[in-house]
């Protein structure tokens, strides 16, 4: 027997390997796809295409078309990267939101900036995206910052857990022709494979606190996680700190390689402020949290800090009339028989807000649902009418100052019952007068617009933007004055 059918002889060993590796759960489904497609090609040959080539034009290409085993592996992986995440204990990551962050992380082009609401399993994904591209790059070193040296030892820790699973042993076999994974070096700051070679001794994964000395360090990534904190939120001079040191990383970034942020904002002049092609998923947009647990949230915190951390907002925590978080029912029959009013925009930046609002005098609460446009009154009308009839809320009120009972007409010509007053009032005494009173008696209607809710939050006397709160406070003086 020559060596040629010894090897051929090894064919059913192999054959029922495959086939017990096709039936084990703990095997990694890019395995499995990889089996499948080996069986099916040697037995039915890869598909034909209806197109006929000349023999130069098919290989030509066959070569621009044919992926290399690295790529063909990771684009197996890279298409359901959450699943990795599950192998090594990270559960909660889903498919359409985490699977598209890691992918960024890992084939993305140009800098990239990922801000997500706490709790959303941001460094998870990255873990699994680090852990990708020491085996995919393996020439190209990261240099990994956290806020303080302490910090950086939990990430390695996921790392290093994630380079031990099954599922990167397998890949880096397929990927480099049988080579075993190892982990040559490892501490709390630093990990190397060896996969990687430096001749200048460097670390393949370097991890630093954002305030450590940078000097004479280079990298091909340079991935920051969380550099800002309640630190920065607090104290300016620790904010400018965090921008200095930032704006270093701009000078160890290798030429061609990436700078990748993840975090959560604290306050409108933190490190935020200065980085790139910002991706932003706040509490309502990732649906990892219950409408409940958004509001057991607001309610544990300052109305500013749970803007920041959760709605990737900024109010103001000095100077704030409403420092209460705001309550809610689901309850759309409070509004019943109540009354409507619209604060109009008619152009520049203003926005228009319409607010339904109905006093339980039994029980002393005013009970309101606003929404917000940043839109002029006379391209949502429509809209409002719709809302004040589906909440039985009419009078729709509005002032007849600036456009002399024009919008009055225009509700009238649209079938909708409005009333028209005259404000004599100064805005921000109305407000303090008014809304400022009922606040801790108010309850809003859910689905209120979150924006509309971030606007009063956010009111002082020199906000940018009052319009919500104009109009809750004109709705409060309506039905503090006896409207039924």
């Amino acid at each position: 027997m020559d060596s040629l059918d010894e090897i051929r002889s090894l064919a059913p060993e192999v054959v029922r390997q495959m086939d017990e590796m096709l039936r084990k759960d703990k095997v990694p489904p890019m395995v499995k796809v990889r089996i499948m497609e080996i069986i099916l090609e040697r037995t039915y040959g890869k598909p034909e295409t209806s197109i006929k080539l000349t023999n130069a034009q098919q290989n030509m290409n066959e070569k621009k078309t044919e992926l290399s085993p690295r790529d063909k592996v990771m684009a197996q992986i890279l298409q359901a990267p959450e699943e990795l995440g599950w192998q090594v204990g990270f559960k909660d990551l889903a498919a359409d939101l985490h699977g598209k962050w890691i992918r960024q992380m890992v084939r993305g082009e140009g800098d990239y900036t990922l801000q997500a609401h706490r709790g959303s399993y941001k460094s998870s994904c990255l873990a699994v995206a680090i852990a990708l591209l020491l085996v995919y790059h393996p020439k190209q070193n990261i240099i990994f910052l956290r806020k303080t040296d302490n910090d950086v030892s939990e990430m390695l820790g996921m790392v290093s857990k994630i380079l031990r699973s099954d599922v990167i042993r397998d890949a880096v076999r397929l990927i480099y022709n049988g080579v075993e994974l190892q982990i040559v070096t490892e501490s709390q700051t630093h990990l190397s494979t060896n996969l990687w070679t430096s001749p200048m001794g460097a670390p393949q994964l370097l991890g630093l606190g954002i305030k450590s000395s940078i000097t004479g360090k280079h990298a091909w990534y340079v991935i920051t996680d969380d550099i800002c904190n309640k630190d920065d939120r607090e104290s300016r001079a620790e904010r400018e700190r965090t921008k200095r040191q930032y704006d270093e990383l701009q000078n160890i970034r290798n030429r061609g390689g990436r700078i990748i942020n993840l975090g959560t904002p604290w306050h409108k002049d933190d490190v935020f402020s200065k980085m790139p092609n910002i991706q932003k998923f706040d509490c309502y947009m990732t649906g990892l949290l219950l409408k409940e647990k958004i509001e057991e949230l607001r309610q544990s915190m300052a109305p500013s800090l749970f803007a920041a951390n959760y709605e990737l907002k900024h109010i103001a925590s000095s100077e704030v009339i409403f420092e209460t978080a705001p309550k809610f029912t689901d309850d759309a029959s409070k509004l019943r028989d109540g009354v409507a009013h619209v604060d109009a925009a008619y152009g520049g930046n203003d926005y228009t807000a319409f607010t339904c609002g109905r006093r339980d005098w039994d029980h002393d609460v005013m009970y309101l649902y606003g929404k917000l446009w940043h839109k002029p009154v006379d391209k949502v009308m429509d809209q409002i009418i719709e809302e004040s009839r589906r909440l039985m809320c009419e009078p729709i009120k509005c002032e007849d100052n600036g456009d002399k009972g024009f919008l009055k007409k225009e509700f009238f010509r649209r079938g909708a019952y409005a009333a028209c007053y005259t404000e004599h009032m100064n805005k921000f005494i109305k407000i303090v007068t008014f809304l400022k009173k009922w606040w801790p008696k108010i309850v809003f209607l859910e689905g209120t617009d979150p924006e509309y809710i971030d606007q009063i939050l956010d009111y002082t006397e020199n906000a940018e933007h009052d319009d919500a709160a104009d109009s809750a406070a004109c709705v409060c003086r309506i039905l503090e004055h006896g409207y039924h």
